[in-house]
């Protein structure tokens, strides 16, 4: 124990210094002085080291004074008790001497002593009625006394039968004591049993002589019973003992739970009322839990409470910063709330759409605010996103309506150009068709999205069909127009050779020109990739130029 604890415990002690344990008070003082010489010693040796020297040797003084108070006020309540306890002593030893001057009397007229018999056995009443002695007087008070009485028996000169009767009587008495004796070898209190002992062998000793046959009989049945007793009520701390230690096993383990708690790792009201919850079971159960052993209770008790103050002092810390966070919190919701607010009548269904999503995310990304907040602040946000929502799938669904009649209208071109195709003209007025289907198309509006990409591409693959078909058609009719006018006029096969060369030189040029257009035109709108499909055709229509004029070099090149 430390000087400070030491001094708390002899506090405690002096609330009740009348039953304070000797043993003890020596051993406090002993430990108390042994480190108080030591601190002294400290000083004295590492004197250069501090300060003020006097200072803390005043500190020391001071706290051997509340020692030395604290102990005379033991003393001091002790030697009252003592006082009282020594002087009843003495008057009962001056009643105890008068008995026996009394005993004296009646002895000196020995032919007499029948006639106070009765005297006789009042004066045994009152010995037997009269407290304790001072102990160095006990011993030749009780040979006086023995002695006295004796020889009154003596004088009595009363026959064997007289003498029987008084051994007989004492023999009942002891009996019964032996009897209460062995009865509270099964008491259940067995402290409460042990001071009955006391008083059971106090009044065996006082209870005369039995006849010397039984007596020592008599004497190992009651000393038996008293060993049972005496060992019962060892075995009774022994086990308060046992028990007072795992007592202090099971207040350590709830103490290291209470310590173990990652204080660091709650972040929210939930995480607080979980762990809270644990710490109140832990202190319930503290509660069911007895004492432990003397020295080690108040630490153990320290120890807890240090451990639970320090939980909730945490967590009243963490509780005002969360709040004033959930303050902050609440207002940024309010003005996601006030924003919401403003654009739930807005008809610009794309902007309005992104601008509200991003209103939902920043939600997201606000802490929680106090629980009596949160509910209403949520229901008015989302009634502001929710009537927006409702507005526009009212309006999309007037708009799937249109796009659904635009998909039928589109479907149904698409199946006029595939019966074009597959019909195999490749005339003039087929061009003219086509070229009005596509003109019909441009001009019909969105179809669902879900069927955008389908829809255009059977259009488009359609389309190409035709056009690739052709394009093969006239380039086959313009390589034979250009055979018969080199076969009626060779005299200019040498100019038209030239003039195709440079031609194909310029059509090659213009084709890379338009590929690498391509590179920088994206599908982000339906304006672009109608002008990329413009493009792609004309791309293949110089692809097949290129290739019709290949072939006029060819025939010209044969001819030479």
């Amino acid at each position: 124990m430390t000087k400070e604890e030491i001094v708390e415990r002899i506090k405690v002690l002096a609330q009740d210094a009348e039953n304070a344990p000797k043993d003890e008070l020596n051993s406090l003082k002993q430990n108390f002085y042994k480190i108080l010489n030591a601190e002294k010693e400290t000083i004295n040796q590492q004197a250069e080291e501090i300060a003020d020297k006097s200072a803390a040797l005043e500190v020391l003084s001071q706290s051997e004074q509340e020692f030395k108070a604290q102990m005379k006020i033991i003393r001091d309540k002790k030697a009252v008790v003592f006082a009282k306890q020594e002087e009843e002593k003495k008057n009962n030893l001056v009643l105890k001497s008068e008995i026996i001057e009394k005993l004296k009397a009646l002895n000196e007229n020995g032919e007499e002593c029948g006639k106070h018999l009765d005297e006789f056995k009042a004066l045994q009443q009152q010995w037997n009625e009269t407290g304790q002695i001072p102990a160095e007087e006990v011993t030749n008070i009780w040979k006086q006394y023995q002695l006295e009485r004796d020889k009154f028996y003596d004088n009595l000169k009363i026959n064997n039968e007289m003498r029987e009767y008084d051994f007989k009587k004492n023999l009942e008495v002891k009996t019964r004591l032996c009897e209460q004796a062995e009865k509270l070898t099964t008491a259940e209190d067995v402290v409460s049993a042990f001071h009955q002992l006391q008083d059971l062998h106090q009044q065996y000793r006082e209870t005369g002589s039995v006849a010397k046959e039984v007596r020592e009989e008599l004497w190992s049945r009651f000393k038996e019973a008293s060993t049972i007793i005496n060992r019962r009520h060892q075995n009774h701390f022994d086990e308060i003992k046992q028990k007072e230690n795992e007592n202090l096993e099971a207040k350590t383990a709830i103490c290291e739970a209470i310590e173990s708690i990652n204080l660091d790792e709650l972040k929210s009201y939930n995480d607080w009322e979980d762990k809270t919850k644990e710490v109140l079971e832990l202190q319930a159960k503290w509660k069911t839990i007895g004492f432990a052993p003397q020295k080690m209770n108040t630490k153990i008790f320290e120890r807890f409470r240090l451990a639970c103050n320090n939980f909730f002092d945490t967590k009243a810390q963490n509780f005002k910063s969360m709040k004033e966070t959930a303050s902050a919190n609440k207002n940024k919701k309010l003005e996601l709330c006030e924003k919401a607010e403003a654009l739930k009548d807005s008809t610009d269904w794309k902007e309005t759409s992104a601008i509200m999503a991003q209103l939902q995310k920043e939600w997201k990304e606000i802490g929680p605010t106090n629980r009596k907040d949160t509910e209403y602040i949520w229901k008015r946000f989302i009634a502001a996103c929710d009537h927006f929502y409702k507005q526009k799938n009212d309006a999309n669904a007037a708009a799937h309506s249109q796009e659904n009649e635009n998909l039928e209208k589109k479907q149904g071109i698409i199946a006029s150009l595939k019966e074009i195709l597959e019909s195999g003209n490749a005339d003039g007025k087929v061009q003219d068709a086509v070229q009005k289907l596509s003109a019909e198309w441009n001009s019909i509006g969105h179809v669902p999205f879900a069927v955008k990409d389908e829809t255009y591409k059977a259009y488009k693959d359609v389309l190409d069909e035709i056009y690739k078909k052709l394009n093969i058609n006239r380039a086959k009719q313009r390589l034979d127009n250009f055979k018969n006018n080199i076969k009626n006029s060779k005299d200019g096969a040498q100019n038209e050779r030239y003039r195709l060369e440079r031609s194909l030189q310029q059509k090659i040029s213009e084709m890379k020109q338009y590929e690498n257009n391509l590179g920088f035109l994206t599908l982000s709108s339906k304006k672009g990739n109608s002008l990329i499909s413009g493009i792609n055709r004309k791309v293949e229509n110089l692809k097949q130029e290129i290739e019709l004029i290949k072939q006029k070099i060819s025939v010209l090149k044969e001819q030479e």
